[in-house]
């Protein structure tokens, strides 16, 4: 396969541990690209639901390429979200090439670009309203499950795809206005802080726009998500663009990951792994079993 060489990929929103991560589809973009640095902005492996009794080969493959593509040189900074929260206890932490980071500044061809989650703006991950967050979180993840039950019988039919998530927000006039809140206020914020470029995941809606205020420009992007939107943002030639998956685009990709039966990870990640870096897996078994402990 011939490699895509962006300068810089943000990912986000992958949820590494639900049933709506597509994992497959994830690690055959990861095997297309040779970026110089990899931004994993958030919410990648999802503690709040994490379940040792589901972790796909798919899933811990992902980790598996994320791995080596640091052992080849990519510079990965890992942005902790709400949902891999239990990380930002480890920021600052530095594994080879990879870096534990609560925000990130990059200065890319002169602009300033400004790096993260976005849970920040969120009030309903924090406090008494997180726990129930947490209990949304499972209900989406049973959403997802229901969605892709729907999709196999409307392709059965011949009839296009539908997002049940995405027809509820849109319905909403208050998820509709979160979501407007939530870009306006990183755009406001970057601006002020004179920002070229303001970059966020969390709400799982892929965006690229440059809004004007009096006080100045950004541009505001957004990096999607792995659940349903199979997007991330690409850096190359001095321009953003949103990337989006495409099957056809690897139509002679063989997927290494495994095929259509699912196949569990029960306590740990393979020993195969462990092998390839043992001081790294140690330290992320460690993060997860204290994140997972009750």
């Amino acid at each position: 396969m011939k490699k895509n060489n962006p300068e810089v990929v943000v990912l986000s929103d992958v949820h590494l541990g639900t049933y709506g991560c597509h994992a497959n589809e994830l690690l055959i973009y990861l095997q297309s690209i040779k970026p110089r640095i990899l931004v994993l902005n958030g919410d990648i492996v999802d503690i709040w639901n994490f379940n040792k009794r589901y972790f796909p080969l798919s899933h811990t493959e992902v980790l598996r390429k994320l791995l080596k593509m640091a052992r080849q040189g990519v510079k990965i900074y890992y942005i902790p979200g709400n949902h891999d929260e239990t990380l930002r206890k480890y920021l600052d932490l530095r594994m080879g090439n990879i870096k534990i980071v609560d925000k990130l500044i990059l200065e890319l061809d002169g602009n300033k670009h400004w790096i993260f989650h976005g849970d920040v703006f969120d009030a309903t991950t924090k406090g008494s309203a997180k726990i129930i967050a947490m209990l949304g979180g499972k209900g989406y993840d049973l959403l997802i499950l229901l969605n892709h039950a729907i999709n196999k019988f409307l392709a059965f039919l011949g009839k296009p795809k539908m997002s049940l998530s995405k027809k509820i927000k849109s319905s909403v006039k208050r998820a509709v206005s979160w979501i407007d809140n939530f870009e306006n206020t990183a755009i406001e914020l970057a601006i002020a802080h004179q920002y070229e470029y303001v970059i966020c995941g969390h709400i799982h809606q892929p965006q690229k726009r440059t809004e004007y205020l009096n006080k100045g420009q950004t541009t505001y992007l957004n990096s999607g998500d792995w659940v349903e939107n199979l997007t991330a943002l690409e850096y190359e030639n001095k321009e953003w663009s949103i990337y989006h998956f495409n099957p056809a685009d690897y139509i002679k990709t063989k997927n290494i990951a495994e095929t259509k039966k699912t196949q569990m990870v029960k306590e740990q990640i393979p020993m195969s792994l462990k092998q390839a870096n043992p001081d790294l897996i140690g330290s992320f078994e460690v993060m997860v079993n204290q994140a997972t402990e009750p």
